[in-house]
């Protein structure tokens, strides 16, 4: 009987959770056909009109020629070369190019535009990833758990003067949003820049990256017809590390700011009362504090 009654609030836990997110899979499957397949439609359509506007204008080409050349192009981009340009192209293998596609593994984006093409390079590629995917998430956790330990100090912020307390939450805040400004702003910025990009498609890619989504739809220092420094794509993959540690020191200040905001409102409110000659609230509770643990 004690085993059924667990299973019993095993599954009434479970199965609303279940249900919520197999609801919120299908509320984005419906969003999205909805968005895109007219989208897709448009540039089916497009091609193969194209296609056939090249097949009349060079009579001297069939259509099995055609598709066979279309098929070496989607072979080559399924390599990661880029069919646009010359063989002047920068290679996708040089070492700036190898490093950022080496920081993808071991975060686990996975672009999806680049991927090794050599036997040697796959079985590389997977032991690679054991240890690297292991140590990039040990990485961040022991990010997360090092401000842990340094925000324990803030537990007994509750006997500290006001001024005290105000000045910690700004600091939070200013932390946050220096942290914000220098990683989700100003990087999208460079990248629109240099890639051409509009800023909400730069936005948009940091966020797909960091969020270790990685479509592939956008990738930095891909265009054929842009001159990159060598140490552009590098420099990505050092944004990309330092991107996913902010978010590790992040995500644990995000409830103990608002955990703290709440508390100076309930103590300024429980002041202003008692100086307007309202009578003292004596049984307004004390703010719980937070427990910081891993």
């Amino acid at each position: 009987m004690p085993r059924a009654g667990l299973c019993s609030r095993w599954g009434g836990r479970v199965l609303p959770l279940l249900l919520a997110y197999i609801c919120y899979l299908l509320l984005g499957a419906t969003i999205f056909q909805l968005l895109e397949k007219q989208a897709e439609s448009q540039s089916r359509d497009r091609f193969q009109f194209e296609k056939l506007r090249f097949l009349e204008n060079y009579t001297c080409l069939d259509q099995q020629a055609v598709e066979q050349f279309v098929q070496v192009i989607m072979e080559a981009w399924v390599k990661g070369v880029n069919p646009k340009g010359n063989s002047t192209n920068p290679s996708n293998w040089d070492f700036g190019s190898s490093f950022f596609f080496a920081g993808t593994v071991v975060t686990t984006i996975g672009y999806g535009n680049l991927a090794p093409s050599t036997e040697a390079g796959q079985v590389f590629c997977v032991f690679y990833a054991l240890v690297g995917i292991p140590l990039n998430v040990g990485f961040l956790n022991h990010l997360g758990t090092g401000l842990r330990a340094h925000l324990t100090m803030l537990e007994r912020w509750e006997d500290q003067p006001r001024r005290s307390q105000l000045l910690q939450i700004l600091g939070l805040a200013l932390f946050l949003a220096l942290g914000t400004l220098l990683i989700l702003i100003l990087p999208p910025m460079v990248f629109s820049h240099v890639e051409g990009w509009s800023f909400s498609e730069g936005f948009y890619f940091a966020f797909i990256t960091l969020s270790t989504i990685g479509f592939g739809d956008y990738v930095v220092g891909t265009d054929p017809s842009k001159h990159y420094l060598s140490v552009y794509r590098s420099l990505a993959a050092i944004w990309i590390l330092l991107g996913l540690a902010w978010l590790a020191l992040v995500l644990p200040l995000g409830p103990l700011l608002l955990h703290r905001c709440s508390q100076l409102w309930l103590l300024g409110r429980g002041l202003g009362l008692k100086e307007g000659g309202a009578p003292e609230t004596s049984g307004l509770p004390r703010p719980q504090k937070i427990p910081i643990s891993a």
